[in-house]
């Protein structure tokens, strides 16, 4: 499959992710068709080719109804829809819609007041309008899965339940767009497996809706922290990573370091505003695939290990165990409630016999690489464990897409497995079909069943 890798030299936010999307390929009036579906109104895109230390790429803006006057459409070189200003009308953006904008500040007591709009939205309200609109399930899934990493971190620094934080700055309609449109830009892509090399922030300060804070921003920094993603500053005086750009790398990306035995086959450049003084403000994008040149660290017995050429998609695990024969059933059954809370891939335990035939329990988790020494010392923490064994391993997994199909209870989300592009597994989504029977008032069993007939019939049909 393909790799999409981000060169995060100069950070990352959500207006520069679609543009370097856009640079690799992504249809913009797509992307503009597929945004509609969400019935926000009030704002266009702006979309253009310019140039960020004398670097070509793609720039993108959110402009609301209210920020300039009349526009024309046209055409640019580069087949992106730009809108021209009429005359007298301000192009300047001195003002900061919210976190993502403020890098075109360095914050100081003296520095411009930034303008704050009043369209706040809790996490509850835009999991409805993204839940209600008709856009593809998995770019429902991974856009609320956004919205609610950033929830999260909001609500641990505000003191507040997830669902009721109010997003000053990311509730704003740009940033919605900025994050739906991430998802269907990568849906547009391909949804290409996603890798990054380490992630870098500057210093200074920023000013957002609760005042002056320095950088990283708090909630940037819970985000990559809850994901368990390291950050590295620079001497760049400014905002590098947003909050933003900081969920999407938490949700998106596997792993982060140098790249490996990437075959580049296209770049895109996503421009920032700014213009930094160390750096170029650009987010360099790679689309390529990996090569069949092994690196040292996946040979076997000193044998670089044959590509397969499958379609399916990898990464690598990391897999901790402990065995356990004295604790509490209680204890165990809640330690499982937290670590799958806290973004474990799978956690199980499976029963034992362990020194002087003594019963008990082999305690497994499956996490991303970051995430190790987390989970491994929320199991020393939390559990009786005395030591804790890690291994890595390498997945292989089916290419996953989410769709709806209709049954006679209602619509149903089904994930469904390709490989080499044949379907070969199709799974019910547990809580939708749940949801369905309760409000049919059948047993969910009859719902899988139904999902399954027209699986069948749809089998039968192609033959």
């Amino acid at each position: 499959m393909k790799t999409l890798y981000l060169d995060l030299m100069s950070g990352i936010a959500g207006d520069m992710f679609i543009a370097a999307l856009l640079d690799l390929g992504v249809d913009a009036k797509k992307l503009e068709r597929e945004l509609k579906k969400l019935k926000l109104e009030g704002y266009h895109l702006h979309i253009s080719r310019q140039q960020k230390s004398a670097i070509d790429g793609v720039k993108f803006d959110v402009h609301l109804a209210h920020d300039h006057g009349h526009h024309d459409h046209e055409e640019s070189a580069g087949g992106l829809p730009v809108h021209e200003h009429s005359p007298g009308a301000d192009h300047h953006h001195e003002h900061s819609h919210l976190h993502r904008r403020s890098r075109q500040f360095t914050a100081t007591p003296d520095a411009p007041h930034e303008h704050q709009h009043e369209d706040h939205r809790n996490f509850a309200e835009i999991k409805k309008l993204i839940s209600g609109s008709k856009l593809s399930a998995w770019v429902k899934q991974k856009s609320i899965a956004v919205f609610q990493r950033i929830a999260e971190a909001e609500g641990k620094i505000h003191g507040q339940p997830p669902a009721e934080v109010h997003f000053h700055e990311v509730g704003a309609v740009d940033s919605i767009v900025d994050i739906v449109g991430a998802a269907i830009a990568l849906e547009l892509l391909g949804r290409p497996r996603v890798l990054a090399s380490p992630v870098t922030e500057g210093t200074g300060w920023i000013r957002c809706a609760h005042g002056q804070f320095p950088v990283p921003a708090p909630a940037t920094l819970a985000i990559l922290g809850a994901r368990g993603i390291g950050m590295t500053q620079c001497e760049e005086p400014h905002e590098l990573v947003t909050p933003t750009g900081a969920a999407l790398l938490a949700e998106y990306v596997e792993s982060f370091g140098p790249m490996e035995n990437l075959v580049a086959e296209k770049i895109g450049y996503g421009l920032g505003t700014r213009d930094n003084q160390t750096r170029p403000n650009v987010l360099r994008a790679v689309l390529g695939t990996q090569s069949k040149v092994q690196s040292p660290k996946s040979k076997v017995g000193g044998a670089p290990q044959p590509a397969t050429g499958m379609d399916w998609e990898t990464d690598r695990v990391a897999v901790l165990e402990t065995n356990l024969d004295d604790c509490p059933g209680e204890i165990l059954g809640a330690f499982m409630i937290t670590i799958f809370k806290a973004g474990a891939l799978e956690a199980f335990h499976t029963p034992i016999q362990m020194k002087k035939n003594r019963p008990g329990v082999l305690l497994t988790i499956l996490c991303a690489e970051n995430d190790a020494d987390r989970f491994s010392e929320m199991i020393l923490r939390e559990t009786t464990a005395f030591g804790v064994r890690q291994t890595m391993a390498e997945r292989r997994k089916l290419r996953r897409e989410f769709t709806e199909v209709a049954t006679p209870f209602g619509k149903v989300a089904v994930k469904i497995g390709r490989l080499g592009g044949i379907v070969v597994q199709a799974a019910p989504e547990f809580e939708s079909a749940k949801k369905a029977a309760a409000e049919a008032g059948v047993p969910v069993k009859q719902v899988y069943e139904a999902v399954a007939a027209i699986r069948q019939g749809t089998a039968k049909a192609k033959r």
